[in-house]
């Protein structure tokens, strides 16, 4: 069978019973339930949400995306063998593990398929959470022109690239652009403070000011049980990005969760121990792509340039990358994934039709 069949590129488009458009992202799609097909999940899987839940399948899709745009390869692989039954099951893990733990639930409420959730509808914190356990990125690269200021942390002269911080740092942005807030600017992905998150919790979609302790709580408890458990395995968790939500459960509490994906070699960085300890950076993440993606095109500035992105969308319309360059992030992806999770990530000969098959026999989501 050829590999490019083997890839799930195009997710937007399975006969899942829904009233409401596909909301179609970068990497997931997400088709939201009839109300009739929401309640009647609820009562046969007997979910801890209330009867009337909104509840949506997410299907993962293996595309590859990085600096704001849609890579492929040659042979008609429009995305990266195993990469999403990859970052489901690594998300699956823990999410798992936060849960057992007294941490916090997840948005995830079934998982029929590797490449599926079932998910409830959350009211997002509008907050994406960076935490930092090392200088390394784009905080590195403001440090090294003199910026010693982030999110209203101050940090020391004398920092080496790559090195391990004296604390955690968790450099918060907006989600979204947020209007009428005191001091941030109305535009996406801006950092912001603590100060400015209590100061205007309400605008950031958080219940309280004490959710704000909740909310800090949850970030370093999630970063410090993936930290002890990729130190298990010799692995280094370097920062990740945390996203959170408020949902009810079947009693009526609202209670914040994690939701999006956590831990994942797309929203976080891994680096190899032992290389670390040799002096070298070998990364378990995305961020070996972006590398690679920076080293196989002439004119790197293209893809760091915002100004360019124009030419930098033309770039990724019309280069099909080699192969083998796919495969290798294939492989980062299945081998970091297996490792964490103790199980093999398998290839579905034929992921649409198998998707459609269990929602159909299982879940009653597929018209006949």
């Amino acid at each position: 069978m050829n590999l490019a069949d083997r890839v799930l590129a195009v997710n937007n488009d399975l006969p899942i019973r829904t009233e409401l458009p596909v909301h179609s992202g970068k990497v997931r799609s997400v088709y939201w339930l009839t109300e009739a097909d929401s309640r009647r999940l609820i009562a046969e899987k007997g979910y801890d949400v209330t009867a009337d839940a909104p509840l949506a399948i997410m299907v993962i899709s293996d595309r590859i995306s990085a600096f704001d745009c849609i890579w492929h390869g040659e042979g008609g692989m429009q995305g990266v063998p195993g990469k999403g039954a990859a970052l489901n099951a690594i998300s699956n893990h823990w999410f798992r593990l936060f849960r057992e733990r007294g941490l916090a639930d997840s948005h995830v409420l079934d998982i029929p398929h590797p490449l599926v959730w079932i998910v409830q509808k959350a009211r997002p914190v509008l907050i994406e959470a960076i935490c930092r356990h090392y200088i390394t990125g784009s905080m590195w690269r403001s440090y090294a022109k003199g910026e010693r200021e982030f999110c209203g942390i101050e940090l020391a002269d004398g920092l080496q690239k790559d090195q391990k911080l004296s604390e955690l740092l968790i450099t918060p942005s907006t989600k979204g652009i947020l209007e009428g807030i005191p001091g941030v600017p109305a535009v996406d992905d801006v950092n912001i403070t603590r100060s400015d998150i209590e100061a205007n919790y309400a605008a950031f979609n958080l219940q309280s000011k004490a959710d704000v302790d909740v909310y800090e709580k949850l970030l370093q408890e999630g970063f410090n049980v993936i930290t002890e458990e990729l130190a298990k395995l010799d692995q280094i968790f370097v920062d990740t990005k945390f996203e959170f939500g408020y949902v009810t459960d079947a009693s009526g509490n609202d209670k914040l969760i994690y939701m999006d994906e956590v831990g994942t070699p797309d929203s976080s960085r891994i680096w190899d121990g032992p290389q670390y300890r040799d002096g070298k950076i070998v990364e378990k993440s995305k961020e070996a792509f972006r590398q690679l993606l920076l080293n196989h095109f002439e004119d790197p500035d293209i893809l760091l340039n915002k100004d360019r992105m124009e030419e930098r969308k033309a770039l990724a319309k019309d280069n099909a990358l080699p192969s083998a360059a796919l495969m290798q992030v294939s492989k980062t992806y299945c081998d970091i994934a297996e490792k964490i999770t103790g199980e093999a990530i398998v290839l579905s000969d034929n992921p649409k039709q198998e998707i459609i098959d269990v929602l159909r026999v299982q879940y009653g989501l597929i018209d006949d």
